[in-house]
Order: C-alpha cells, then sequence, then structure tokens
C-alpha cells in the first residue's frame, strides 16, 4: 500500500468503488479459468439445445450469473438492465420528468387514482401551478384512472423538452383544469433537510451519497455558516451508502491536512489505496455530533468511523450497519450490471468493521445482523463493551478504544424508542396519511391561501388543534382502530377492530401532532420540511443536543493537533 497519498478528484474517478460506466475489458485467463468457462459455456449450450421444453436463454443466463454470485459475499449482486435505469437515476441524483411526488390513491372498482403529494421547488410542475392534492385524471387525453406505478413511469417521464398534457381535478373547485408542463431535469436531493436547530447548532440530515452530494453538502454548509452556525448535528441514520468518493470528500471538510481517511486492501495491487485530508477543509475545528443507527452502512460508516478515530466528532446513536467492502460497477452490453467487491476498508486506526458472514449464506448474514440488533436493544452499553473480545479493540488519536467487527460502535448508545401499540396501529395503516389528504382535500382552498410561500411561518405557527386531534379519532374509528373510554369485552370486535382507551392514546398525543404536521408539511412543500416538525421529539437528537460539552472537548483537542 502507498505510504501517502493525496487524492485528487480525477484520480478518484477512476479509483473508487461503484463507479458507473466501466466497460469489461480484455481478460487474460489462466488454464484453469479457461478450462471452467468451456464447462459454463457447455452446460448452457447443452441446456438450450436438448432441454425438453424450450427454454428463455436471456433468463438461464441471468440465473446462472445469480448463482455465482451467491457462492461470494453478500453484497456483490446482479443487477438487471430495468433495475439499473433507477439505479443510474438514483446515484447520478436527477431524472427527466414533470417534477412531482406523486401516490396512487385506491379509488372505486380498485382503480387508483394519480394524485401529487407536492411538487419538487423550481421544478416543471410548479411553474406550470400544480399544488399538492390534485388529481391526475388523464394525461395527454388519455385517462390516467388506475395507472400504476410503471404507467407513471411511461407516461410522465420523458426527455427534458418534450411536453405533457394533463388533466387534473383540483379539491374544492368544481372544474377539470388542463395544464401542459414542459418536461426538465429534475434533481433529486441527497441533502434532505439543513437549518437552524437553535441559534448556534446547525443541523444536516444526509439521505445518501450520490454523484452531487458533496456539491450539496458543501451548499448547505455554506448557508448554516451564514445563519451562524458555531457546532453541527451530522445526521446519517438510514443512510445506506453510496459513492465512496462522496463520503472521503465530505469526511476531508471536517479532517486536518495529512489525516488518513481510510485505506482499501484487495487481491490486486490496484485496489490498494490511502486517502488523505487535503488542506483547507470547511469545518475543521468546531464542534460535531454525528447520528448514526443500524440502517447506517457503507460510506456512512467511512464518514462516522474517520470522524470517530481522529476524535473529531461525538458519534450518538444506534450502532451501524458494518459493511466494510467495497464495490466496482461494470456495466454488461445489455445496460445490466456486476456490482462486484474488490476490497475491504479499513478506517484509519486499523478497524474492519464488515459484519462476518459465510460466503453465500446471505439469508444467514442478514438473519443475523437482526438478532445481533435485537441483542444490542436490550444490552447496556458497558455490557456491549463487555460482550467484544480484545482482539477487536483498537485506540483513536488520543486514545480512547473504539470497536471493530460489526459496525461502528457509537460513543454514546442512544436506544430506540419503543412505539406503542396504538402509534403502531397508525402508522402500519397509514392512518395519519389518509387523515392528512383527506383533511387537506376538504381545506384545500383556505390552507393554500394562508400557507402557501410561508413555509417558515407555518414551521413556527401551525398546531394541530383539539377540534383537528378529534376529527383524526373519529377517522381512525372508521378505518377500525377506535379510541374508548373503556375497551369492550374480548377487546376486538371480529377480529378486525382494534380498540385503545383514551390514557393509552393520551400517552402519544404529542407524537400524533407532530406526526400530522410533519405530514402536512410534507404535502405543502417539501420532504426537507418533515424534518424542524419531526425533529422536535426526536429522542436520538434531543439526548444528543445534550453531549455538547464532550463534542466540544474533542473539536479542542483536534485543534490542537491531537
Amino acid at each position: 500500500m502507498r505510504q501517502r497519498k493525496f487524492y485528487t478528484f480525477g484520480a478518484m474517478l477512476l479509483l473508487v468503488g461503484m463507479l458507473l460506466g466501466v466497460q469489461i475489458g480484455a481478460v487474460i485467463f489462466h488454464d484453469d479459468t479457461a478450462r471452467a468457462l468451456k464447462k459454463l459455456e457447455d452446460a448452457f449450450i447443452l441446456i438450450n439445445q436438448r432441454y425438453v421444453e424450450e427454454v428463455d436463454s436471456a433468463e438461464l443466463a441471468e440465473r446462472a450469473i445469480k448463482g455465482m454470485l451467491e457462492a461470494l459475499d453478500p453484497h456483490s449482486v446482479y443487477i438487471d438492465a430495468e433495475r439499473m435505469k433507477r439505479v443510474t437515476e438514483d446515484f447520478d441524483a436527477s431524472f427527466e420528468g414533470i417534477g412531482i411526488g406523486y401516490e396512487l390513491v385506491p379509488g372505486p372498482d380498485g382503480q387508483d387514482t394519480l394524485t401529487v403529494l407536492n411538487v419538487i421547488p423550481g421544478g416543471p410542475s410548479e411553474e406550470a401551478g400544480l399544488l399538492s392534492g390534485d388529481r391526475i385524471i388523464a394525461v395527454d387525453g388519455a385517462s390516467a384512472i388506475g395507472y400504476t406505478h410503471e404507467d407513471v413511469q411511461r407516461n410522465l417521464k420523458g426527455p427534458r423538452g418534450t411536453r405533457v398534457t394533463v388533466t387534473v381535478l383540483r379539491p374544492g373547485y368544481p372544474d377539470t383544469l388542463e395544464v401542459t408542463i414542459t418536461r426538465d431535469k429534475i434533481p433529486i436531493y441527497t441533502v434532505l433537510s439543513a437549518y437552524m436547530l437553535d441559534e448556534k447548532t446547525g443541523y444536516l440530515k444526509l439521505d445518501r451519497f450520490a454523484r452531487t452530494t458533496y456539491a450539496e453538502f458543501m451548499q448547505a454548509m455554506r448557508r448554516l455558516k451564514a445563519q451562524g452556525m458555531e457546532r453541527l448535528v451530522l445526521d446519517l441514520r438510514g443512510n445506506a451508502g453510496g459513492y465512496m468518493e462522496m463520503a472521503i470528500r465530505i469526511s476531508d471538510e471536517f479532517l486536518k491536512e495529512g489525516q488518513l481517511i481510510v485505506s482499501q486492501r484487495g487481491r490486486l495491487p490496484e485496489t490498494n489505496e490511502a486517502y488523505y485530508a487535503r488542506p483547507g477543509g470547511l469545518f475543521e475545528d468546531k464542534p460535531v455530533i454525528v447520528l448514526v443507527d443500524e440502517h447506517s452502512a457503507s460510506a456512512s460508516e467511512i464518514v462516522a468511523g474517520a470522524l470517530q478515530d481522529h476524535d473529531r466528532a461525538l458519534i450518538v446513536g444506534r450502532r451501524t450497519f458494518g459493511k466494510g467492502l467495497v464495490q466496482k460497477q461494470y456495466l454488461l452490453d445489455d445496460g445490466s450490471a456486476l456490482r462486484v467487491t474488490v476490497a475491504r476498508y479499513y478506517t484509519p486506526s486499523g478497524r474492519l468493521i464488515q459484519t462476518p458472514y459465510d460466503n453465500g449464506d446471505r439469508e444467514d448474514y442478514y438473519r443475523t445482523k437482526l438478532e445481533l440488533q435485537k441483542e444490542f436493544e436490550t444490552m447496556s452499553a458497558e455490557e456491549i463493551l463487555n460482550h467484544i473480545p480484545d482482539s477487536l479493540k483498537f485506540t483513536t488519536d488520543t486514545g480512547r478504544v473504539v470497536f471493530a467487527g460489526g459496525g461502528i460502535l457509537p460513543d454514546y448508545i442512544v436506544k430506540g424508542e419503543r412505539t406503542s401499540p396504538f402509534l403502531q396501529a397508525v402508522l402500519r395503516g397509514g392512518v395519519e396519511n389518509d387523515f392528512v389528504r383527506y383533511w387537506l382535500d376538504r381545506n384545500a382552498e383556505t390552507v393554500h391561501a394562508r400557507w402557501d410561500g410561508r413555509r417558515d411561518a407555518f414551521l413556527n405557527t401551525f398546531e394541530v388543534t383539539d377540534e383537528m386531534l378529534a376529527a383524526f379519532y373519529r377517522f381512525a374509528g372508521e378505518k377500525g382502530i377506535r379510541v374508548v373510554d373503556e375497551k369492550p369485552a374480548g377487546g376486538e370486535e371480529n377480529g378486525k377492530v382494534q380498540y385503545f382507551t383514551r390514557d393509552e392514546v393520551g400517552q402519544d398525543e404529542a407524537q400524533l401532532r407532530a406526526l400530522l404536521k410533519g405530514r402536512i408539511a410534507t404535502r405543502l412543500y417539501d420532504r426537507s420540511a418533515w424534518y424542524p416538525v419531526i425533529n422536535r421529539i426526536d429522542r436520538t437528537l434531543n439526548e444528543a443536543m445534550k453531549l455538547w460539552a464532550p463534542a466540544e472537548n474533542l473539536s479542542f483537542h483536534h485543534g490542537e493537533g491531537g
């Protein structure tokens, strides 16, 4: 491995995992490899020509590829051509279309109605005047009633500059509207929310690491600094990873010149690399808290591991997923792709955070992870530390003990909050979402007149009233979730109705009010409006906000070069 390497953007594009557009070139086979390949070819031809029934050659080939990958690690996968299109959009963080979030609302005779959930700010649908709650009943004169998700992709997505006319039924208006929209490039933002929690604390929610993530991150950070940010909460919960390059560049903004960010080691010499921080980070000396959970994986763990090993940030939450493998993506001729593990990555202290696995047994791999997560949920921090063998213990720059194997263990563990049976029933059935749509349909004109373009005012002043809460309980009762003074004998009616007492439900009132307000905010504005509402009752974030003293102590030592 090279002893010192300052990465450049160009070099990174050539080297790190999960880069799109790489074609499989010429391969020099050893004799054993050539014989094995010939055997596979003979078997494929024999089955095609001699099997009693005609076989689908393309499907047979895909099954063979999947079979080979199943013998490897759990993260080497085959991606068919159709899914590859969606993956490319996801990692490119853009697509071409009309720019709406949508939902399919069940209608009469099982015919779903395409409904605008929200319009993407600055997109063509916003410019054309579409609103949250609009029902799209026809596209280019053809009925859209009964649309599937595939129909939406086929008819509303399309090349930039092309036009589509939608017929809209707007709640509160008697007549239909015809709206012509010129399709455009639509960004898919990976920074879901960035705002000030208080006068000096910034909050940044990062959803995944796509091609645009670093640029989005820098833009959000500069905006927060201009608003007075002196310390940052970086929320990586639920972030399953993505481009390794983006994780390295973001980590670099917090670390001092020459500090190791991550290293990777593979079978081939060209996969052995080490990446170091460059001079001039945007936020090198200020306090940082990073929130993680069991769904934080891969690139998220690179960031958390680098900042933890250099005592740069306080890691708070729950143990991360534990994916320490680097994949490289190879495109096949038909547009499908192989995503193959080419290396393992190690944090600056030398930790491999990959969860152990047996080759080929993916089901056991994920089942074991789920069991470990459940086990850790019942253990105290001290019990978890005692559970980890000495061979997996490493030290940070200042000598703090950190752990390898099975993810990043936070510096401060905040166990997941148990959702009450009442809220579980509500969320499982999507009742709160259905109610918000129902409520907005009946108050659309008033709500849009009062709150359109007044996002900050809505977030700061809108309240879910007692009257609205009572309306929700009535609505939930019609959906089989009934709030009563006393449960009837037997507790359930015909096995379909669930009963909860007012005392039980009263304990969830603050969460329920926030949930309803957050759903309304998301529909009126965009997804980013959810977080300023729901974060007020977020247990992990609230616990983290009490931990600035140790976080500031870490930033002090880092500023001193410790």
